[in-house]
């Protein structure tokens, strides 16, 4: 089994516009699908950094002169360029969520499909679990977090349930949760359901929207003028905030304007059309479905 097909993959190289001598950056390495093709278009004199805080992603490291991977959290990667020496790239991609390893891999606890630990780090030398956010939050913080990050309808009904039976005895599996959970939800929309309630724990654990808040704002720095900020989501979460950061400068969606009263936009988006996988991509790749693909230009 793959490690991980990367979506999208023409679509966003293309949107890259490479430089054969150019520097880049894939900010989410996992299986190197999308790397792979970067440096496909490099020529001798370019560079491509990726990351990825996934030790298990080390094993596709690519042998190749013009490539260094990093261990580390992309909401970071400034702090890392900088390290080597790097002050601004030509394009950064980031292709974000999870990969198709982390799904299909029970012991990571990512999907409700598989028996496995209420884990869902993608670092696994983090500290927070799974099992410490469904155990240890409370209930307020619960039903935000099913709110906010999965946007779960009678958020409250469902923590509560996990309240109620986390009193009696620690809740420590992926299916124990899902049986839960499953009661609670019509059979013709539990997998949507469940679906997002696992989504809003991985969330947390991860602190993506941080993340990807940090990352966003850090690329402004990073880039020339004229690089290009690739990224492909999935979930409404991810897609507004680069929605609005390419639009409004920010990922809040609030305009501000300097003292001339010009604009303060520091891209200028490709697509104003959001480009989504062909049917043909998401036939083979159901994964691909979700997928939103946004790119900007730095002025």
């Amino acid at each position: 089994m793959a490690y991980h097909i990367p979506v999208l993959l023409s679509e966003s190289i293309e949107g890259l516009n490479i430089k054969p001598n150019g520097v880049y950056v894939d900010l989410t390495f996992g299986g190197g699908g999308h790397s792979r093709a970067i440096l496909d278009r490099l020529g001798s004199k370019g560079h491509l950094f990726a990351f990825d805080q996934d030790e298990e992603a080390f094993r596709n490291a690519i042998n190749d002169k013009r490539f260094t991977l990093i261990r580390g959290n992309f909401r970071y990667f400034r702090n890392f360029l900088l390290y080597h020496k790097v002050d601004h790239v030509d394009g950064i991609l980031a292709d974000l969520g999870v990969s198709s390893h982390h799904f299909d891999s029970p012991e990571r606890g990512f999907s409700y499909r598989f028996e496995g630990p209420l884990d869902m780090r993608m670092n696994q030398s983090a500290r927070l679990t799974a099992y410490k956010v469904v155990n240890s939050y409370d209930l307020d913080n619960l039903t935000r977090i099913l709110k906010l990050y999965g946007e779960v309808q009678g958020a409250n009904r469902f923590a509560s349930a996990i309240a109620r039976e986390r009193s009696a005895k620690p809740i420590e599996t992926v299916e124990q949760l899902a049986q839960i959970l499953m009661p609670l939800v019509p059979a013709k929309i539990q997998n949507k359901v469940l679906s997002q309630i696992f989504q809003a724990i991985r969330i947390e654990v991860n602190g993506e929207m941080e993340a990807l808040k940090a990352m966003l704002e850090s690329s402004i720095k990073c880039l020339v003028s004229g690089g290009r900020l690739v990224v492909i989501s999935y979930h409404s979460l991810e897609d507004r905030m680069v929605k609005n950061f390419f639009r409004y400068g920010n990922t809040d969606g609030v305009e501000s304007k300097d003292l001339q009263g010009n604009r303060n936009v520091p891209f200028e988006q490709v697509n104003r059309k959001v480009i989504v996988p062909s049917e043909e991509e998401c036939r083979a790749n159901t994964r691909a479905r979700s997928a939103k693909l946004r790119i900007g230009v730095r002025l």
